[in-house]
């Protein structure tokens, strides 16, 4: 592959997956890791973290539900009552030693906890949730989860989140959320 149709390719695959690691990068142009972070220097692209950070400070609403803290993964953009990402690298503490596969509660809680944090209320709790595990996911992968408030009524809200690990889902759900801007209320 020409170096100009790598490059183009590489600008298009990180405006459509900003969480491309160069990796990731390297295998889909089949080229090595360095010669993807020459070309993401050239172009002047930051490398994966720098990414994440810029996005989060761009592209984040207050979250009043959570504490950041409390929120499983790393939050990248939270626009409030609309939608919101987050990312979780699954690592040894979240997966089963006997087979290195993350153990579902760590996905459950990442897409769960994003769902709550993206609602615009003092309190906000999960009244229900359908969920479903699409596939296995294994250490050392990321986990991209997208929530998007599908209906938005003055005390629920349903969110709809899909987890993906290299543009693949691995987890769906959609999540009714009960909120009020004072407790008890």
């Amino acid at each position: 592959m020409a170096k100009k149709e790598r490059q183009r390719q590489l600008v298009k695959a990180l405006e459509e997956d900003p969480f491309l690691t160069d990796e990731e990068m390297a295998k889909r142009c089949r080229v090595s890791i360095q010669t993807i972070r020459l070309d993401r220097m050239e172009l002047g692209i930051p490398e994966l973290r720098e990414r994440i950070k810029h996005m989060a400070e761009n592209n984040f609403d207050g979250v009043r539900s959570l504490s950041l803290e409390e929120v499983i993964g790393e939050v990248v953009d939270i626009q409030l009552d609309q939608s919101g990402i987050s990312m979780l690298e699954i690592k040894k503490e979240h997966v089963f030693a006997r087979n290195q596969i993350a153990r579902g509660h760590y996905l459950f809680a990442q897409a769960n906890s994003l769902a709550v944090a993206i609602v615009d209320a003092e309190v906000a709790l999960t009244g229900s949730a359908g969920i479903r595990f699409v596939r296995p996911v294994r250490l050392g992968e990321k986990c991209l989860a997208f929530a998007k408030v599908i209906t938005n009524g003055p005390s629920r809200l349903q969110i709809n989140v899909q987890t993906k690990v290299n543009g693949e889902v691995v987890f769906q759900g959609v999540f009714d959320v009960y909120r009020t801007d004072e407790e008890g209320q």
